[in-house]
């Protein structure tokens, strides 16, 4: 900067040469940034000079000069130079001219202009020079401004998008904060109408979110703070806009018509239909009060579902209309709860200090999934799905009034995990289908899982003792039950050979395998022994260890080789399992264990199986027993009891589903005996049920839903 002489550059700027004062703008724009060059270009009298070529200058010396002018702004100098001409000037660029370099430097004052009573100090000249009232003389004679300031978030030049975006931000924040409680609501709704949601949505979800991050968190929070402003406005039927949106909801419902009667008196007595607003969904035929909650926010939301699926809106009332009055889905007020529940979870309430901690979030590219929420700009439509798989639940479940809360909680999860489980760059149309898709076992399922969370919050520790507790008996249990299979016994077939009518050998007799002898398997009494025989046919009965002269001692068994699949969730000891890579298409166990001839005493009877099974680890490992069982059940039933009696842990995952059912209901029914009193919980007591006029003719579905 030394080497710039401040009077010369000044000098310059006026000079009757064109190509002079391009070079004098040029160097201009790369220095006004420095306060301390700035006031000795103001004392030069450079800022007339300046304004001049904003005002006639064409080309690139238009375009740093209008950079420069920018920049000055920005350090809050030169206000005293912003006229009404200048400001026409600007907005008749932004509309007319072509070239990106002169547009980004055009909205960049304008956002200065606009933008400039929330960054002064209370030092203001003329009131009517900044924020968008200083635009609307220009506006009148441009119309088509704001038009083609949308337009221009669709241009391929990042820094020209981010600009144009920032103005709109600047625009719509001023009108929010100074226009009437009737006019920044006709403005908003302009932009929309131009196609500004869906620009600004398009954007967030492309990969130029690095470029323009800050004007597009800023835009995200302007949305929160439209609803904020919508939801606090209190629905009041005098006001003659909330009166026209209750009258289109009633007869939007195409309500009966009376029939036409030529007697004046009579229909000068016509009654009032008494249920005219209960009719819809609402609670009493009063509707205003109830908007209480939601405001303006949930009329906006019903109002715009019924006028985009009127249709379907008819079609629901006559469908509700031919079910008893407590089986009808209250459609208006299933609207205003799933506003409330979308108000709560895009967190509108939050406050402006946290929306600032985002801005410093954006310094990692890591958090820009977390902190832009594209969903939001599509309100609207996820509000309409909300409502939809409202009914959807409300019918599937057969839900009464009572139930109203309880379906309510159901799509506050729906949403919560379809929506808020959704990446910036999914498609509005995806999670519509997921919402409209989602089946209700899952949601249940969901609801459940939740629900232990939250217990688990609250009683971590004790629930954790107690589930290991119960795990461990609903392991003995099964333990004790897999065993009493083994000792019941059970057919297994043999050998397996072809079925072969007469003629030559085909694949389909191939497949058509069939046992050729059956063995009959039964653990002994004292459950030391595995007692076998083989039969040529299968018997229909259980057979006495008397029969079953072949036997194994299990102290000399040393792995069990299956190809029964096992649970993933579940881990085993390597010394007794050994699953098969790749399974055949018959399941199989096999029992491997020490040679009984290579041993002297293969049949002593030992107290202390572990170091029985030490010796035997040094001993040569032959197959003692083969195994097919026919069923999933019977090959879980025979592998976990041979496992278990050998001390070690089940692994199909029948077994271990089994064991889960057990300690879970244990769980539940541990839980059944906390009383509300107990020190870990406070609040007020629940109200609990009459059972005036009950009987004792009643049953509880341990499975839920079967």
């Amino acid at each position: 900067m030394e080497s710039i002489n401040v009077a010369e550059l000044v000098k310059r700027l006026g000079s009757d040469e064109d190509a002079v004062r391009k070079m004098a703008a040029f160097k201009l724009q790369s220095s006004i940034g420095d306060p301390s060059f700035a006031d000795l270009f103001i004392l030069e009298g450079g800022l007339i000079k300046l304004q001049f070529l904003t005002l006639h200058a064409t080309g690139n010396t238009l375009a740093y000069s209008l950079t420069s002018f920018s920049r000055l702004l920005d350090l809050d100098m030169g206000w005293e130079y912003v006229h009404q001409d200048l400001v026409e000037r600007v907005v008749e660029l932004v509309v007319t001219h072509p070239l990106v370099n002169i547009l980004r430097g055009a909205m960049s004052i304008l956002v200065a202009i606009v933008s400039h009573p929330h960054n002064t100090s209370g030092r203001t000249s003329q009131p009517n020079n900044f924020g968008f009232r200083a635009l609307k003389p220009a506006l009148a004679i441009h119309p088509q401004f704001l038009e083609m300031l949308v337009s221009r978030l669709s241009s391929a030049d990042h820094a020209l998008c981010a600009n144009a975006l920032q103005l709109i931000n600047s625009l719509m924040r001023d009108a929010i904060t100074n226009d009437g409680e009737t006019e920044w609501p006709k403005f908003i709704k302009r932009l929309q109408d131009l196609g500004v949601i869906k620009a600004v949505y398009v954007l967030m979800q492309s990969t130029a979110l690095q470029d323009l991050a800050h004007p597009l968190l800023e835009f995200q929070a302007l949305t929160k703070v439209l609803l904020r402003k919508w939801r606090d406005v209190a629905v009041d039927l005098e006001k003659p806009e909330h009166r026209r949106a209750l009258k289109g909801l009633h007869l939007s419902s195409n309500p009966e018509k009376p029939p036409d009667r030529g007697d004046r008196e009579e229909q000068g007595k016509r009654k009032h239909n008494p249920e005219k607003w209960r009719r819809l969904g609402f609670e009493t035929e009063s509707p205003a009060w109830e908007f209480e909650e939601v405001g303006f926010l949930g009329m906006m939301d019903l109002t715009d579902y019924v006028k985009k699926h009127e249709d379907g809106f008819q079609k629901l009332l006559l469908e509700q209309s031919t079910k008893p009055v407590e089986e009808r889905c209250p459609i208006a007020r299933s609207s205003l709860a799933v506003t409330l529940v979308l108000y709560e979870h895009f967190e509108v309430d939050k406050s402006a200090i946290e929306d600032a901690k985002s801005y410093l979030a954006l310094e990692s590219r890591s958090n820009f999934d977390k902190l832009f929420k594209p969903l939001l700009l599509q309100w609207s439509r996820l509000h309409t799905a909300g409502v939809q798989a409202f009914f959807r639940l409300w019918k599937a479940t057969g839900a009464e009034l009572e139930d109203f809360t309880k379906i309510l909680e159901l799509v506050r999860i729906l949403i919560e995990s379809v929506v808020g489980g959704a990446s910036r760059t999914k498609d509005v149309q995806e999670v519509e289908e997921e919402l409209t898709e989602y089946e209700y076992q899952r949601l249940r399922e969901l609801q459940m899982e939740l629900l232990e969370l939250t217990y688990e919050d609250a009683w971590g520790h004790h629930l954790r003792q107690i589930r290991d507790e119960l795990n461990h008996e609903a392991l003995q249990f099964v333990k004790e039950q897999r065993i009493r299979c083994l000792l019941q016994g059970a057919w297994f077939p043999n050998e397996m050979g072809y079925k072969v009518d007469a003629g030559p050998v085909t694949k389909q007799d191939l497949k058509r395998s069939v046992p050729t002898s059956y063995r009959y398997v039964r653990l002994s009494h004292n459950r030391r022994y595995l007692h076998y025989a083989d039969f040529d046919t299968q018997g229909n009965h259980e057979l006495g260890l008397d029969k079953l002269p072949e036997k194994i001692n299990l102290s000399i068994v040393s792995s069990v080789v299956s190809n029964v699949s096992a649970s993933q969730s579940t881990t085993s000891s390597t010394s007794t399992l050994k699953t098969l890579p790749h399974p055949t298409a018959t399941t199989k166990i096999t029992i491997h264990g020490c040679d009984p001839h290579s041993t002297t005493d293969s049949h002593r009877d030992t107290h202390h199986r572990s170091h029985s099974n030490k010796s035997n680890a040094h001993q040569k490992e032959v197959v003692l027993l083969t195994l097919h069982p026919q069923s999933h059940s019977l090959a879980s039933e025979w592998l976990d009891g041979l496992l278990m009696l050998l001390n070690q842990q089940p692994i199909t995952a029948e077994t271990n589903k089994l064991i889960y059912l057990i300690s879970n209901y244990g769980l539940k029914i541990r839980l059944l005996n906390i009383r509300f009193d107990d020190a870990v919980f406070a609040g007020e007591e629940p109200e609990i049920p009459s059972r005036e006029g009950l009987d004792e003719d009643y049953y509880y579905d341990v499975f839920g839903g079967t």
